[in-house]
């Protein structure tokens, strides 16, 4: 009894049932209702705004104004006119503040992630 109870366990985690038998359809089945019945929550899965996480404030010392803009956004805009068109994106997300200064976010193969926005107000 127990040696077929391991056969059929180990049959189910190998996958080794073949289509249209009653023992494969109850494998598909515990992965659908896997799939559909698995709170989001678990996954920690939020729904995406698009456009929202492309500008975030960051938690700056001494109070600093400190904004990630996300590469995209800058894309197309050539280097001698990304301070002012990171401005304009501020404004446009109800932050009035002054670029100072922009940095770009470099990932471990130098690749450009996004920009630090450095602001004052």
């Amino acid at each position: 009894m127990l040696r077929s109870i391991l056969t059929g366990l180990k049959r189910f985690i190998l996958w080794d049932y073949n289509r249209a038998t009653w023992q494969y359809d109850v494998m598909v089945s515990l992965i659908l209702a896997f799939l559909f019945l698995t709170p989001r929550g678990w996954f920690r899965d939020q729904v995406r705004i698009p456009g929202a996480s492309k500008i975030a404030r960051l938690q700056g010392a001494h109070d600093a104004n400190m904004y990630w803009i996300d590469a995209e956004l800058l894309l197309s805009v050539p280097e001698a006119r990304r301070l002012n068109t990171v401005r304009d994106l501020l404004r446009a997300q109800g932050e009035a503040q002054n670029v100072v200064r922009l940095e770009p976010a470099l990932d471990s193969e130098s690749e450009t992630k996004g920009y630090i926005a450095f602001t004052r107000p």
